[in-house]
Formats: C-alpha cells, structure tokens, sequence
C-alpha cells in the first residue's frame, strides 16, 4: 500500500495519473508471469542484469519516467513479487481520486470497442460514477454473452451469458431425487 500511495502522490502532483495508471496496466500484464518477478527477487541476479531488464521493459512499454523509477526502487526493496498487490492498491487510489468505477467484462471472444462502450455507460448510469474504466477477461466456458463485476470488491454482478441461461433451464427441469428400493 505504501508503494501504490507514493506513486499515487507523484502522479497526482505531475499532473500525469492517467499515464500512470496505464503504464501500471502495462507493469500488472508483464509482471502476471511468476518468472518475470523471480527474476528481480533473485539476490543471485546481478543489478546489472535487472536494470537492462529493467530499460528494455521501460523503453518496449513506453512507462513514464516516474514510473520507472518507482519499478527501480520496488526492485531495489526486492518487492516484485508483490506488483499485483500493488497494482491494484495504485488502481483503488485512481478510482478514488477520479471518481472512477472499474467493470470487469468477461466474454468468450473480445467485444467490440462501442459494445464495450455501452457497457461503460450502463456502469455509469446504475453507479452514477463519474468516470468507468473496463478491463477485459475471456472464458470460453461463457459459451456465449458476457458478464459484468463492478462495485467495491466486484461485488455486484450483471450474467449475460448463455451458461447461466442454459443453468437457469436446467434447473427448471430438474426433478428431486427419488428413492427407489427394490
């Protein structure tokens, strides 16, 4: 949490919150693969090498100069592992600040920019949040249609999808077990 408030203040004082946020979007992808962050943990790894890696990865994704010294100084701490946690802490202080909501949408294929659009101005209206930002997951198992998380812990759920269709009519089918004895 004390990672994600510093950068959170840095952003916020340089006028750059939203480039802050996407390159951390950016950091929460790269760093989703465990080896990424063993890698930088690794008291074994010279700093050398972590700070090439550390250039490479600021220069292919385009982070912000603040950016890549908060990365540096997570290294440094030997933090990496916790880049998830503390995406996420950065993402709850800029839905705080801006008035954002954020919307997960899960689908089987990836959804059209003005679908996804829509979706983010439903949120908006049930929220009443200035802002909403969507994040986007596949699942094949949806079969078909989408769901929606969003609110305080994800909590409030919108299933537009054929599984909970086809769960909804099987259920309607079902029979309570009978006890047959011979």
């Amino acid at each position: 949490e004390n990672y994600a408030t510093a950068l959170t203040e840095v952003a916020y004082e340089s006028d750059s919150l939203d480039a802050t946020v996407a390159d951390m979007e950016k950091l929460e992808k790269i760093f989703a693969e465990e080896a990424i962050a063993e890698f930088f943990d690794n008291p074994t790894v010279p700093r050398e090498e972590k700070t090439a890696l550390i250039d490479e990865i600021a220069k292919s994704s385009e982070l912000q100069p603040h950016t890549v010294n908060f990365l540096n100084v997570v290294i440094d701490n030997t933090r990496a592992g916790l880049m998830p946690q503390i995406v996420r802490e950065f993402e709850t202080a800029y839905n705080a600040l801006t008035g954002t909501e954020e919307a997960v949408v899960t689908s089987v294929v990836q959804l059209e920019s003005q679908d996804l659009a829509q979706i983010a101005t439903h949120v908006q209206n049930i929220t009443g949040a200035a802002n909403v930002r969507i994040k986007t997951r596949l699942d094949p198992e949806l079969i078909a249609g989408f769901t929606v998380q969003y609110g305080r812990d994800s909590s409030n759920f919108i299933d537009m999808s054929v599984r909970k269709q086809i769960a909804e009519i099987t259920s309607e089918f079902e029979m309570p077990s009978v006890n047959l004895e011979v």
